[in-house]
C-alpha cells in the first residue's frame, strides 16, 4: 500500500501542471496579519491566498479590535503553530448546576481538514458524574470522578475531577452526562494538556472562564505534495494513510512538519530554519556542562573532565591543560566499548521497565505450547522495518502504530508499536502478550513474539493483508463488494473465535472490544479477531467487576456500561452489533442517528418490531440473498442485543446457529445447481425447496450440537 501511494504521488507530481505549482508558490506571498496573529500559507485572509477553502481566515473587525476566525469551522483562532501543523482555538465549556452555568456548543469537525490533537485532555469535573467525550463516534472515551468526603480536591487526579486522553483523529466533541448525582455541579471540556497542567489548580474555577484553549491538527490532500518544495533535512511530511475512523475531505491525508531542532513554516520554500536549542532554558537546565548547538539538535560537554584508561582501571581527573589534549582523549575502540555498554544498560532498563521479568515468567513454555512465543531483539525489528520507516506504516490509532516488516527468514509480519509507555499501558501490553501466547485458533490473529528492549514495547503478529471488516462495509467501492455469502462466512468465523475464547481455553477470556475494526481479513477473506489489549482472563465465577469500562461506543454492552460487571454476554452484545453491521452496511454510530437520539442497535430492533427489516438491509445484498437466511440471522442478532444479558444466547449457541444457517445456504446452492441440470417441474419446485431447506437446517444444527 505504501509503495502504491509513493508511486501515486510521484506520478501525480509529474502530471501536475507547472502553472499550478507556480500559482501555489505565488499564493504563499499573500501574507498579512489579523489582530496579533501572522497569517501565512497554507492559511490566507482571502480564498485565493489559502491552500483551499478549509484554510480561509475571516478577519472580523470590531470597534476596538480585530478577531480572526477559521471560516470553515467557525472557531475563533488564538494562535498557529506552522512548524507542527497545529492551531489553537477557543473551546467551549459545558457546565450544569454550577454557579456559572454554560450549556456550551458542540464542536463537529467531521468532513473538514481539522481534528482534535492528542495533546489535549478531556476533563470531567463533579462528584460521581460519568461523562463521555462524544456519543456520536466509535471510540467511547470518558471518565467518572470519585467523591471523597473531607478531602480537598487538588488538581485533576480522580477526586472530583478526572481526565481522559483524546483518541487520534477525534473530530467530534459533544459530551453527554450520566446523571448519577443530579444536584451536583458538573462540567466537561476539552483543553490543551500543557495549558491545563500549568494553569488549572482548582478545576471548579474553569467554570468562571469564557473559554479553554484547544489544540487542533490539520490535514492536507496528500496528492498536493508535488507542488511543495520539501527540504528533507529540515522538514518532512506525515505518513500518508487512509484513516478508517475519521472523515477528512480527502481520501489520502498528510501534513508537513519541521524536524526537531528546526522551527518556522514547512509550507513555505525552505521555511524551516535551524533553531538554537541552547537558548531554551529547559534545555540548558538539563545540560550538565557546556551546551553546544548542533544541526537539528544539541550536545552537552563536561568542562575540563576526561577519562583515561590505565590497565583496566580508570579515573576521572580534572586537568587544566597540563597534558597534551590528544593524550587525554580515549581511543576510538575504547569509546565504542563504552557506547555498547551504555546501549546494553539502556536495553536492560527498558526490558525491566516494560515488565520483561514478569512477561518472561508468564511466557515459560508449557506442555501443550509447542510453538513458543519469541522474544525479538530491537536490532531484528529495526532491520525488519527499515528503521521503522514511515513508508512501512500500515495504520495508526489510539493504541499506537502498526508497521509492516520482513524478518530475516522472509516472513512478512505486522509490528505493533504502542503509545509512549506508562504503567497502565505496560500492564495492557503484558496482558495482550500473555493472552495471545496461549491462543491457537485459525480465526484469531497469531502472536509471533514481542520485543521489550525499546522505550515502548513491541508486538509481532502474523501479517493480515486485506485490512479490516470496517473498511469493506463502510468504504465500499464498485471494484470489490462483500457478498452475502462472504458476510455469512465472516460472521460464522468470528463467532467460532469468540466461542473458543469463552469456552475452549483453560481460563475463559472475554475480549471486551469486539468490533468491525478489530476483525481483519486475510488473502482469502478469512476473518481473524485481533487487538486483545482490553481483554480479561475471568475466573470460574464467570463475572468480573472492572474499575474502568473498556470498549467502543456503539458496541459496548449497556448492562456492562451501567454496572461495570463484565460477563461473557458482554461480548455477545458486541457481536450482535457486528451482525447488524453485516446485515445493514451501516456504522454503529452516525451523526444523523445521534441527532435522533438512537443508535444502530436500537434502530435495527425497531425496524424488526415494525416489520420493516428489509428497509434497513444493505442495498448491496438485499436483492442477492435468501430472505429466509436474512430473517434467521436478524433474529439471532436481535437475541444477542437483548438488554437483559441473561436472556442472550452464549457464543457457543450463536456459533452453532450460524453454522447451521451457513450449511443450509450451501445445501440450497447445491440443490439449485442440480435443479438447473435436471430441469424439474416448476410447480413442485417451491414447496420441495422450502421443505428441503427447513429439514436441512434442522439437520445441520442437530448434527453440530451432537459434535459440540
Amino acid at each position: 500500500m505504501a509503495l502504491q501511494l509513493e508511486t501515486l504521488l510521484i506520478v501525480g507530481s509529474l502530471l501536475l501542471p507547472t502553472a499550478a505549482a507556480t500559482t501555489a508558490k505565488g499564493r504563499r506571498n499573500c501574507g498579512g496579519r489579523c489582530g496579533d496573529i501572522e497569517i501565512q500559507y497554507p492559511f490566507g485572509i482571502r480564498a485565493d491566498c489559502s491552500m483551499d477553502n478549509w484554510f480561509v481566515i475571516d478577519c472580523i473587525q470590531t470597534a476596538n479590535s480585530t478577531t480572526p476566525f477559521i471560516s470553515s469551522i467557525n472557531l475563533e483562532l488564538l494562535n498557529i503553530d506552522y512548524a507542527q501543523s497545529h492551531v489553537i482555538v477557543k473551546g467551549p465549556i459545558f457546565s450544569y448546576k454550577c454557579s456559572h452555568p454554560n450549556t456550551g456548543q458542540a464542536v463537529n469537525l467531521t468532513n473538514t481538514s481539522f481534528a482534535f490533537s492528542v495533546f489535549n485532555i478531556f476533563a470531567v469535573v463533579g462528584c460521581n458524574n460519568r461523562a463521555v467525550l462524544s456519543s456520536s463516534q466509535l471510540d467511547c472515551v470518558g471518565c467518572q470522578p470519585t467523591c471523597e468526603e473531607n478531602v480537598k480536591p487538588q488538581g485533576c487526579y480522580g477526586n472530583r475531577c478526572c481526565q481522559a486522553p483524546i483518541p487520534h483523529y477525534q473530530q467530534i466533541f459533544a459530551p453527554s452526562f450520566e446523571d448519577l448525582d443530579d444536584e451536583q455541579c458538573r462540567m466537561a471540556f476539552v483543553a490543551r494538556r500543557q495549558w491545563f497542567k500549568y494553569n488549572v489548580q482548582d478545576p471548579y474555577k474553569v467554570q468562571e472562564l469564557e473559554y479553554v484553549p484547544i489544540l487542533l491538527d490539520w490535514k492536507m490532500n496528500a496528492k498536493a505534495l508535488g507542488s511543495f518544495i520539501i527540504d528533507e533535512d529540515s522538514s518532512y511530511y506525515d505518513p500518508i494513510a487512509y484513516y478508517d475512523k475519521s472523515d477528512f475531505p480527502y481520501p489520502y491525508n498528510t501534513a508537513l512538519r519541521c524536524r526537531d531542532g528546526f522551527t518556522g513554516n514547512p509550507y513555505l520554500p525552505h521555511g524551516c530554519q535551524e533553531s538554537n536549542e541552547c537558548k531554551d532554558p529547559m534545555v540548558r537546565s538539563r545540560c550538565h556542562g557546556l551546551c553546544i548547538n548542533t544541526k537539528g539538535s544539541h550536545k552537552c560537554v563536561l568542562k575540563r573532565s576526561w577519562i583515561i584508561i590505565l590497565s583496566k582501571r580508570f579515573a576521572l581527573l580534572n586537568f587544566s591543560g597540563l597534558f597534551n589534549y590528544n593524550f587525554l582523549l580515549m581511543s576510538k575502540k575504547e569509546n565504542v566499548f563504552f557506547q555498547k555498554r551504555k546501549q546494553i544498560k539502556r536495553r536492560r532498563k527498558f526490558f525491566e521497565q516494560n515488565g520483561g521479568l514478569l512477561l518472561r515468567q508468564q511466557l515459560r513454555p508449557s506442555h501443550g505450547n509447542v510453538e513458543r512465543t519469541k522474544i525479538f531483539s530491537c536490532k531484528e525489528l529495526d532491520k525488519a522495518t527499515d528503521h521503522f520507516n514511515v513508508s512501512r506504516i500500515l495504520g495508526q490509532g489510539g493504541q499506537g502504530t502498526v508497521y509492516k516488516g520482513m524478518l530475516v527468514d522472509g516472513r512478512i509480519v505486522a509490528i505493533k508499536k504502542s503509545m509512549k509507555a506508562n504503567k497502565a499501558k505496560v500492564e495492557e501490553f503484558i496482558n495482550e502478550c500473555v493472552i495471545l501466547s496461549q491462543i491457537n485458533h485459525r480465526n484469531i490473529v497469531k502472536l509471533l513474539g514481542c520485543c521489550l528492549e525499546t522505550e515502548v514495547p513491541l508486538l509481532v503478529y502474523e501479517f493480515i493483508p486485506n485490512g479490516t471488516l470496517y473498511q469493506y462495509l463502510h468504504h465500499q467501492n464498485n471494484e470489490f463488494q462483500l457478498t452475502w455469502e462472504m458476510r455469512l462466512q465472516i460472521a460464522t468465523q468470528v463467532s467460532r473465535a469468540i466461542s473458543y475464547l469463552h469456552s475452549e481455553v483453560c481460563i475463559p477470556i472475554y475480549h471486551r472490544d469486539i468490533k468491525s475494526t478489530n476483525i481483519l481479513l486475510d488473502e482469502k477473506y478469512t476473518a481473524k479477531v485481533s487487538d486483545f489489549g482490553a481483554s480479561r482472563y475471568i475466573q470460574i465465577d464467570r463475572s468480573h467487576l472492572t474499575t474502568h469500562v473498556k470498549g467502543t461506543f456503539g458496541y459496548v454492552d449497556p448492562e456492562y456500561f451501567q454496572s461495570s460487571m463484565l460477563t461473557e454476554k458482554s461480548d455477545v452484545y458486541s457481536f450482535g452489533v457486528v451482525l447488524v453491521e453485516l446485515l445493514t452496511g451501516q456504522k454503529p454510530v452516525s451523526s444523523e442517528r445521534v441527532q435522533e437520539g438512537i443508535g444502530l442497535a436500537a434502530c435495527f430492533i425497531l425496524s424488526m418490531e415494525d416489520d420493516k427489516l428489509f428497509d434497513i438491509i444493505d442495498t448491496q445484498i438485499v436483492n442477492k440473498c435468501d430472505r429466509e437466511e436474512i430473517i434467521a440471522v436478524a433474529n439471532l442478532a436481535k437475541r444477542c442485543l437483548n438488554l437483559n444479558g441473561k436472556l442472550r444466547p452464549t457464543m457457543k449457541e450463536v456459533s452453532i446457529e450460524l453454522e447451521g444457517i451457513r450449511l443450509s445456504h450451501k445445501d440450497r446452492n447445491v440443490q439449485h445447481n442440480v435443479g438447473n441440470e435436471i430441469e424439474p417441474n416448476p410447480s413442485n419446485t417451491s414447496s420441495a425447496s422450502s421443505a428441503s431447506s427447513s429439514k436441512s437446517q434442522v439437520s445441520n444444527i442437530s448434527s453440530l450440537k451432537q459434535r459440540q
